[in-house]
C-alpha cells in the first residue's frame, strides 16, 4: 500500500502544482459557461432581433389579409385596425414591407415579375397569400434570406396571428378583441415535485442537468486524455523500465488512475463550490438592492435543490465512469509507441464516449422517455445519461443504485482486462500488436 500512494501522491502532486492546473481552475467556470450559456443567448437574440426589410406581400386572398400581415410584421406587439379592402396598399418606412393587392388569375404574372427583382437585388423577397392561407393557413415565401430562421419564425406568426384574427372576425368578435387576442403571449413557469415537495425551476434542473452531462463529459476526456500522454512517455523515454523495477504495473497503473481521478475531484470540488458561493452571492446582491421578497421571488430559472442521495450518486457516478474509460486510455497507452499510433488506437474508445453525448439532447428532452432508460442503464453511457436524467426528473433509487452497479461492473472488467494489457505492453516497443496478440497478451500476463 506504501508504494500505491506513493504512486498516487506523485501523479497528484505533479499536476496540481502545475500552473495550468491553477489556470484551468480559475477559469474553468467561466469557459463552461460562455460554451453552454453564450451561444444559446447570442441564437435567441439572433431571433428577437431579425428583421424582416425590403419584402413584398402579394395578397390574393380579396380579403385585406395582405394589410393585416404588412402591420403585424411592422409592430408585433400593439394593435391596431390597417385599412383592408382589394386596393388597400401598406408601406411601412421603418421595415420596408409592402402590399401589393392582385386577383387569383394574374398571381402567377406577379410572382414572376417578383422573381426577377430579387435577383436584381432591388428586393429581398416576396409573401405570397392567397386562398390556401385561408383555408389551412399556408402561405410561401421566396427571397434571398429564405434561410434566415428569426426572419420566417416572424413572418410565420405574422400570417398567423393575421388568419386569426379574420376568423374571430368573421365569427363575431369585436376586432379589438380579436386583435388582442391574437397577440396574447402565454409564459408557463414549471416548477418540479419531487417526494420532498417542489425543489426550484423545472427549467433551471434540465439546464443544470445538461451542464452536469456535459462537465463530466469534458473530465472524462481531459484526464484519460492525461493517463494516456502520461503512459505514452514513460513508455518512450524509458522511465517506465526505471519505475517497474521497484513497483508492481498493476500498481502503477492503479496509482496512475486514483492520483489523475483525485484531481479530478479536486477540480471539480472548487468548481462546484464556487458556483454555489456566486449564486448565495447572487440571491443576497438582489435582497439587498431589491428586497428580500424580491431575491426569494419564482423567477423563470431558479437554481434547482439536489437532494444528498442525488449528491452521493454524481460523485459516484464521476468516478465509476472516470475509471471505466481511465483503465481504456491506460491500455490504450501501453500498447502503442508514438503519438500518431495513440490517436488511432484510442478512436474506438472515442467513439464510445461521443456515443453517449450524441444523445444529450433527445436525452434533455424528453428524460423520462424510453430512449433516456435504456441509455441510462447501459454502462458505457450512464455516467453521462443518468447524472442527466437525475437532475432534471425524479429517478427511482433502485433503479440509479442499478445503473451504478452495471457502471461499477464493467469499471472492475475494465481494470482486469487494461492490467494485462499494462503489464505487458509497457515494456513492449514495435510496432502496435493485433487483436490476436492483445488476446495472447490478456491469457498469459
Amino acid at each position: 500500500m506504501g508504494k500505491l500512494f506513493a504512486v498516487i501522491r506523485r501523479e497528484y502532486l505533479e499536476r496540481v502544482r502545475n500552473k495550468w492546473f491553477v489556470i484551468v481552475t480559475v477559469f474553468g467556470p467561466v469557459f463552461f459557461a460562455v460554451v453552454m450559456i453564450l451561444p444559446a443567448y447570442l441564437s435567441v437574440r439572433g431571433l428577437r432581433d431579425a428583421k424582416v426589410v425590403d419584402l413584398r406581400v402579394v395578397d390574393a386572398t380579396g380579403t385585406g389579409l395582405g394589410a393585416r400581415v404588412a402591420q403585424r410584421i411592422a409592430d408585433p406587439r400593439r394593435g391596431g385596425n390597417p385599412p383592408s379592402g382589394p386596393d388597400a396598399e401598406t408601406t411601412t418606412p421603418r421595415q420596408l414591407v409592402r402590399v401589393d393587392t392582385v386577383s387569383a388569375a394574374s398571381l402567377a404574372a406577379a410572382e414572376s415579375t417578383l422573381v426577377l427583382e430579387v435577383m436584381a437585388n432591388r428586393l429581398s423577397g416576396y409573401l405570397i397569400l392567397d386562398s390556401a392561407t385561408l383555408g389551412n393557413g399556408q402561405a410561401r415565401y421566396a427571397g434571398r434570406n429564405a434561410s434566415s430562421v428569426g426572419q420566417n419564425e416572424q413572418l410565420e406568426t405574422a400570417v398567423r396571428s393575421a388568419v386569426m384574427g379574420m376568423r374571430l372576425e368573421n365569427a363575431g368578435v369585436v376586432a379589438a378583441n380579436a386583435d388582442s387576442i391574437t397577440r396574447l403571449r402565454v409564459n408557463v413557469a414549471a416548477v418540479r415535485i419531487t417526494d420532498s415537495g417542489k425543489s426550484g425551476s423545472g427549467v433551471g434542473g434540465i439546464i443544470f442537468g445538461g451542464v452536469i452531462a456535459f462537465m463530466l463529459y469534458i473530465a472524462i476526456i481531459l484526464y484519460g486524455q492525461a493517463i494516456l500522454r502520461g503512459v505514452l512517455e514513460e513508455k518512450t523515454t524509458r522511465v517506465a523500465e526505471v519505475i517497474l523495477a521497484s513497483v508492481k504495473p498493476d500498481i502503477l497503473l492503479a496509482g496512475k488512475v486514483i492520483g489523475v481521478g483525485a484531481v479530478g475531484l479536486t477540480q471539480f470540488g472548487i468548481w462546484i463550490a464556487s458556483a454555489l458561493f456566486f449564486w448565495g452571492e447572487r440571491t443576497r446582491l438582489i435582497g439587498a438592492i431589491v428586497g428580500p421578497s424580491a431575491a426569494t421571488a419564482p423567477t423563470g430559472f431558479d437554481f434547482p435543490s439536489i437532494e444528498p442521495f442525488t449528491i452521493v450518486a454524481l460523485v459516484l457516478f464521476f468516478i465509476f465512469g472516470y475509471t471505466l474509460y481511465a483503465s481504456l486510455f491506460a491500455a490504450v497507452g501501453a500498447m502503442v509507441g508514438t503519438q500518431e499510433e495513440a490517436n488511432q488506437a484510442v478512436q474506438p474508445v472515442m467513439m464510445i464516449l461521443v456515443f453517449s453525448v450524441i444523445f444529450v439532447q433527445p436525452v434533455m428532452t424528453n428524460p423520462t422517455g424510453r430512449l433516456a432508460e435504456v441509455l441510462s442503464l447501459i454502462p458505457f453511457s450512464a455516467p453521462i445519461i443518468m447524472p442527466l436524467r437525475m437532475t432534471a426528473t425524479p429517478v427511482p433509487a433502485l433503479i440509479v443504485m442499478a445503473s451504478l452497479g452495471g457502471v461499477l461492473v464493467t469499471a472492475l472488467g475494465a481494470i482486469w482486462l487494461s492490467a494485462r494489457i499494462y503489464r505487458v505492453g509497457l515494456l513492449m516497443y514495435g510496432k502496435r500488436p493485433t487483436l490476436r496478440e492483445l488476446w495472447r497478451w490478456v491469457r498469459q500476463s
